[in-house]
């Protein structure tokens, strides 16, 4: 499964007024897992930018004057999309300023929400967590994910950070591999190796009282971050 975390910045709140995309980012997930591979792009909008706008992302007109336009870039941007299921934290405004760019380039352009799937992490947050603030810095505090650099609002930064999100939120991890692709091969082999029976029985060594702690520690930081859903502790309360 192919998934592109999205993020855009704009020049205002409302395409229907003018205001246009300045910046576009994306990450790619397969399977549950980064892949490293992003798109990102800042664009020229032909058009200033509003003082609120500039406040939330400190992106100005100066320094978007020197970057391309939206149609010279959206061969690539839709290649990297296509197909792929968006994950989007309130998906309504992205879409439709990526709509907007489409219609006015003219070309026939499918919307992007005909192109990809969409997942929305803010109405996703809103069933999970009702009545609670769902914003992305009030989901990073929620699922202990590090948001420090993010003194302003950039599409890249909100796309990585919102995918590691997105990836707790679903009860996903978003760093431990138990393996590599390159240990696969490995793993098969061990996998079909038998254990020599001449070595004589196995000797089982007990955990100590501050491994079992720690152990006990590690499974309610699980559970508290996949909102109760951890296995391990839910097998242990029925025992």
């Amino acid at each position: 499964m192919r998934q592109i975390v999205l993020d855009t910045e704009t020049t205002g709140l409302d395409p229907s007024q003018g205001h246009r995309v300045i910046e576009i980012g994306c990450v790619e997930i397969e399977n549950r897992r980064l892949t490293g591979r992003h798109f990102h792009c800042y664009l020229n909008p032909d058009r200033e930018i509003d003082d609120g706008a500039v406040q939330v992302h400190g992106i100005t007109s100066e320094f978007l004057s020197d970057k391309p336009r939206f149609k010279q870039v959206v061969h690539d941007f839709l290649e990297f999309v296509q197909g792929a299921e968006l994950v989007i934290h309130n998906a309504p405004f992205d879409v439709g300023f990526l709509n907007h760019e489409l219609n006015l380039l003219d070309d026939g352009h499918a919307p992007v929400d005909e192109v990809c799937g969409i997942i929305d992490t803010l109405v996703m947050a809103r069933k999970k967590h009702p009545g609670q603030r769902n914003s992305l810095d009030a989901l990073c505090k929620r699922y202990e994910v590090d948001n420090s650099q993010r003194e302003l609002h950039g599409a890249l930064l909100d796309a990585e950070i919102l995918a590691d999100v997105y990836l707790l939120m679903t009860g996903g991890q978003t760093t431990l591999q138990l393996a590599s692709e390159e240990g696969s091969q490995e793993g098969r082999e061990a996998q079909s190796r038998k254990r020599d029976l001449s070595r004589g029985p196995l000797v089982v060594v007990s955990p100590t009282e501050q491994e079992l702690q720690a152990h006990e520690q590690f499974l309610a930081k699980i559970n508290k971050q996949s909102n109760d859903q951890c296995v391990w502790t839910r097998e242990k309360a029925t025992n």
